[in-house]
């Protein structure tokens, strides 16, 4: 296993942002098997420590491919652009006074009555924002508007976040 490739390679696909997810948990499992270090047991210790580089050199190529977030990020450092969004702010205010509302409305929805159909509610608007700026991100990258491309990225992470909030305050209401 060449630990230089990038993430694509490994898997034999060609860099894009269309990943079939089914095909890449295909080959993915068949690279596991191959390199699983369970069948080095009996080899070198060189070959051992090779087997587990080349699984965890597998795992993480896939857990950034099967991410949107993070395939997007994987694109973006393929192409020389720093997509680090801890260190960048949006200068866009329609889409900070999107962020201000949705921190509101979910902070609001657990002291709310009927507050099921309002995280499903929430839950579907950031989804479908999700799936939007997705495919804002392809079509800037395929266009290779790369700053563009990388503010869609700024954007997905903050809405990934706000997904795994959402999921936490479900998980609340489900032991309430």
């Amino acid at each position: 296993m060449n630990f230089s490739s990038d993430f694509f390679a490994v898997f034999a696909i060609s860099p894009s942002w269309d990943v079939d997810i089914d095909d890449l948990g295909v080959r993915y499992r068949k690279l596991q098997q191959e390199f699983h270090p369970d069948r080095y047991a009996t080899k070198s210790d060189a070959e051992k420590r090779l087997a587990v580089q080349a699984a965890s050199f597998i795992n993480q190529a896939f857990d950034t491919l099967k991410s949107p977030l993070k395939r997007a990020q994987y694109l973006l450092a393929l192409k020389g652009v720093d997509s680090d969004q801890e260190t960048h702010i949006t200068s866009d205010p329609m889409f900070l006074m999107r962020q201000i509302e949705l921190r509101e409305t979910l902070s609001e929805i657990s002291s709310k009555e009927n507050s099921w159909s309002n995280i499903e509610a929430l839950r579907a608007d950031v989804e479908s924002t999700y799936y939007e700026l997705q495919a804002e991100f392809k079509h800037q990258y395929e266009s290779e508007l790369f700053d563009d491309a990388f503010n869609a990225v700024a954007k997905m992470q903050f809405f990934t976040k706000l997904l795994v909030e959402i999921g936490q305050l479900e998980a609340e209401l489900e032991d309430a």
